[in-house]
């Protein structure tokens, strides 16, 4: 071994030791006859000390001449530091250095190799061996490592079987798109790679492992965005003999133990909310509860009151929000200009201050008198010094529109708490979803979801009204994992490809495999699927999962480390038959 202990190891009751450390340079001090050195490695930061006097004079110079990032070895002996630094765990100590070893020299780094760093992201990336050094970086990778084993540890504690997965499958037209991979001995087709395993796990059931779970990289080539990746990773699990209680209770069970064991946090009890409620009150399908603003309807009490901009629309809907009744005009204002945006979409927005003394004012006091204005503040629970905002128009536009308002001002309002988590569980989504562009059904999960029983007869009358055996598992407002009751019978299977579009011939030719599968005794199963990177990046207190990922890719979904993707030769594409027809 090049050392006898870690560069983050070191402590007072080490004093007098014969020590050897290797690691990188973190920065050098030179007070002509005293120089410091700061060795880190993975496990920290030790201090080296070389004196004149103590250290002959070609060893300080040596010491001098080091540059960032040098590779060194250094033998000597463990002292009481004079000048302690309580911020590093090794800050009682530094080494006497007696020998001093240049293992490798460094070029300049193109940024600082520290906490707060002067690089940008895109050098960083193109740099990420060098961004991996710093640690607030290698934190993060750690936290990830830790969140891993642990997943493992509980998983095995309820007897799944961990079992891998074929990377190279077969292309299928559900859900995002595919990434393609030429096959050179079977000329003309084409793998793909898996978007989740997910006929892999249910196959495994009918084989009967009735309990498998997998930490699998996943790929779809879509869009990118803070929370995505063109390949990730998922804790993808699957049960048999189940029911959609069973599924809750067991993943309530692994979130709940990380929260203890990597977070050191006791998981409050976890809500249950259907997927209507979601929609109703808080816009979207993954809420977050860690602060209240909940939807409160205004029809009844704002219509027919000669404001033709609400008697006009489907929906009048407000929030209120706590304490802002203090904002200025200008505020109000900006408010209004966020929402007319184009990503937002909304026409206006009607606002309604409570004050103190009990009146109210807002933009609409044309046409509602503080009685009416009273009626709306008694509904939406409003009291002196909060704001009431109102959207109105389409339901389902203002809705949403009215959700990207509420979490703005969830923000602006100091209420989304990094430190509080607030689970919910997000039942009985609907089965289907209407595509206008293609004109049919598509399934909003995928299409080996089950229907609730219940609503099986309203496939043939009312498609869009079925609900689905299918559960979101949401925290401080982002979806971390999903999953659903499976279909298990051929027969039930083949309905709800018909109700997709799919003719018979179309099924077989897709998912023959898995319909034949069924026939051989298929039994009662469901699973769910957790975003791994998503569930890191709530536990460290970020929004973008690439700061979780050790090599990830930019919004252009390259790397710009290695460069990838990148064009391959001639001789490669012709040995595959591909010819490229690129639009100039």
């Amino acid at each position: 071994m090049l050392r006898t202990h870690t560069c983050g190891e070191l402590r007072l009751e080490d004093v007098g030791k014969e020590v050897t450390l290797s690691g990188w340079v973190q920065r050098v001090r030179n007070k002509g006859g005293l120089v410091w050195v700061d060795l880190r490695d993975r496990y920290g930061v030790t201090q080296l000390i070389f004196e004149e006097g103590s250290s002959d004079q070609e060893l300080l110079d040596k010491a001098a001449s080091l540059g960032r990032e040098f590779v060194i070895q250094s033998k000597g002996e463990v002292i009481e530091r004079t000048s302690k630094n309580k911020k590093i765990p090794t800050g009682d100590i530094e080494v006497k250095t007696s020998a001093l070893k240049v293992l490798n020299a460094s070029k300049v780094p193109p940024f600082v190799i520290e906490d707060e760093t002067d690089g940008g992201e895109e050098l960083r990336m193109k740099y990420r061996y060098l961004d991996l050094r710093r640690r607030v970086v290698r934190e993060k990778l750690q936290l990830r490592h830790r969140m891993m084993q642990e997943t493992r540890k509980f998983m095995d504690g309820e007897d799944f079987m961990e079992v891998e997965t074929p990377v190279l499958i077969k292309s299928t037209p559900e859900g995002a798109r595919d990434f393609l991979v030429p096959s050179r001995i079977n000329q003309g087709e084409f793998y793909a790679l898996p978007q989740s395993p997910q006929t892999f796990k249910q196959l495994l059931m009918v084989s009967g492992f009735d309990r498998y779970f997998q930490i699998v990289k996943c790929f779809r080539d879509e869009d990118l965005r803070a929370d995505r990746q063109p390949e990730f990773t998922q804790i993808d699990c699957e049960m048999s003999f189940v029911d959609q209680e069973d599924i809750l209770t067991t993943f309530e069970g692994l979130v709940k133990h990380l929260f203890a064991t990597v977070k050191k946090v006791e998981l409050p009890e976890v809500e249950r909310m259907t997927f209507a409620d979601a929609m109703k009150y808080y816009g979207n399908d993954k809420p977050d509860l860690r602060f209240d603003m909940k939807f409160v309807e205004l029809n009844e009490l704002a219509q027919n009151k000669g404001f033709n901009v609400f008697d006009a629309a489907e929906l009048v809907v407000g929030i209120c929000a706590p304490g802002a009744g203090s904002y200025t005009r200008k505020q109000v204002d900006a408010l209004t200009e966020w929402v007319k945006r184009p990503q937002i979409g909304a026409k206006g927005l009607v606002y309604v201050k409570c004050n103190e003394d009990g009146t109210f004012k807002s933009s609409v006091d044309k046409f509602y008198g503080q009685e009416d204005l009273k009626a709306w503040a008694d509904k939406m629970g409003a009291n002196p010094g909060d704001l009431m905002l109102i959207l109105s128009g389409d339901k389902n536009a203002v809705r949403k529109q009215l959700s990207e308002l509420r979490l703005k001002m969830g923000t602006d309002l100091g209420l989304r708490d990094r430190n509080v988590f607030k689970p919910l569980w997000v039942l009985d989504f609907p089965l289907l979803e209407w595509d206008e562009e293609t004109k049919r059904y598509h399934a909003m999960h995928h299409p080996f979801t089950s229907p609730k029983k219940e609503d099986i007869p309203l496939l043939e009358s009312d498609p869009g009204a079925v609900r689905a055996n299918a559960y979101d598992l949401v925290i401080n407002g982002v979806e971390i994992g999903g999953g659903s009751i499976r279909i298990h019978d051929r027969d039930t299977q083949k309905t709800m490809f018909k109700h997709l579009g799919f003719t018979d011939e179309e099924a077989q030719a897709q998912f023959g495999f898995l319909m034949e599968a069924f026939e051989y005794g298929a039994p009662p199963h469901g699973g769910i699927a957790f975003g791994f990177d998503r569930l890191c990046a709530i536990f460290g207190g970020s929004d973008s999962i690439r700061d979780y990922i050790a090599f990830p890719k930019n919004n252009s979904g390259r790397d710009v480390m290695i460069d990838s993707p990148s064009p391959i030769a001639d001789e490669q594409l012709q040995e595959l038959s591909i010819q490229l027809a690129l639009k100039k």
